[in-house]
């Protein structure tokens, strides 16, 4: 069993609750990393995991990235993330989601959940039946929409940092960028990439998902592979997928010189940020570039405007470069200050909740 607990305070989490319902078939697991900000907002994952310990291990991982990513979103919200084991084309189902809804009412509040893989807001009005605490809906139900839209204006906006950091200008104009996986994100930034004058090289492992972008896009160019897009001449590579996109050989193999994009999780393990660092790869922290779409939702908890949230997002592209150089200044990877930048946020806005109130 993952050592839930892990080994340093970084790594505790506040709650993890396994969801079990027999007829309608849901398997599922909610975890809570930190509420230090407010309750634990981030989207159900519906992904068909080989075994349980590979989807608890997923969520924890997930739960930790939304407490860093909301923090230095500035919201006040917490880290939460949930999983539904199986495979959504085939398991999910009306009464698989309200027992799921179920669940996430039980906790009172301390987790508030949203779209991710395998959700969608249709799903969410679904859940949204049985429980309170649900964001992203349709249009139609006062929600958000797609969380998809802001996702991808925030990353774009951290490419755009990238590239005034290392080519000195906020364009992608006349760059070659690789964006791997073309899903509910990535076909959504290479739409931005293309209007900003980028070659935008793509693969993906969904035959729809290329020809989607190729109708709209014919001059967009496709690959096989991850390794041959990580192996091209690059300027830029986008890891839009799931996560754990930059391990050992894939950044050994790298020509890109920046690195950012929409996937969660990206560092296969401990120490890649520095391999990335070493070999002068400026890489745009994956939790601070993608949290548009949390940005998005979480409108919704003050009543859905999407200027206001549009607004919110674009200040990504100045936290990017606030990132930037604090890691100049501290003589770090970019990973590790955005790090401290939101341990930081954490400890002094949830130390102030630690005020009696009187009441």
């Amino acid at each position: 069993m993952t050592d839930v607990f892990g080994p340093s305070h970084k790594d505790v989490h506040e709650q993890v609750v396994f969801c079990a319902d027999e007829q309608s078939g849901l398997r599922a697991i909610i975890a809570i990393h930190n509420t230090a900000l407010g309750p634990g907002l981030g989207g159900t994952r519906f992904y068909p995991y080989e075994s349980e310990q590979a989807a608890l291990a997923d969520v924890l991982n997930l739960a930790k990235g939304m407490a860093y990513k909301n923090a230095l979103a500035g919201l006040d919200l917490g880290g939460g993330k949930a999983v539904i084991i199986g495979d959504p084309a085939r398991d999910k189902s009306e009464p698989l989601l309200r027992a799921y809804g179920r669940f996430v009412e039980s906790l009172g509040g301390r987790y508030i959940t949203a779209c991710d893989v395998g959700t969608y807001s249709e799903d969410m009005d679904l859940i949204a039946r049985e429980t309170r605490f649900v964001t992203g809906r349709t249009l139609a139900h006062g929600g958000a929409g797609d969380s998809s839209i802001l996702t991808a204006y925030g990353v774009f906006q951290g490419m755009r940092a990238s590239a005034e950091r290392v080519f000195g200008a906020p364009t992608l104009r006349g760059r070659r960028v690789g964006v791997e996986g073309v899903g509910k994100v990535g076909h959504r930034l290479v739409e931005l990439l293309r209007e900003d004058g980028a070659d935008v090289v793509i693969c993906d492992v969904s035959e729809r998902a290329i020809e989607r972008v190729r109708r709209l896009h014919p001059e967009v160019e496709v690959v096989a592979d991850a390794r041959e897009l990580t192996g091209a001449d690059i300027d830029v590579f986008a890891p839009c997928a799931l996560g754990g996109a930059l391990d050992d050989e894939t950044v050994s193999r790298l020509r890109a010189r920046v690195v950012c994009g929409a996937a969660n999780n990206q560092l296969a393990h401990a120490g890649v940020e520095k391999q990335l660092d070493e070999r002068g790869i400026l890489y745009a922290p994956d939790y601070v570039v993608n949290s548009g779409g949390v940005i998005q939702v979480s409108d919704e908890l003050e009543g859905f405007d999407m200027e206001r949230a549009r607004a919110k997002a674009a200040r990504i592209y100045d936290t990017t470069l606030k990132i930037f150089a604090m890691a100049s200044e501290e003589g770090v990877p970019p990973a590790v200050a955005a790090d401290r930048l939101a341990e930081r946020r954490m400890s002094e806005v949830g130390r102030i909740r630690g005020i009696w109130l009187g009441r």
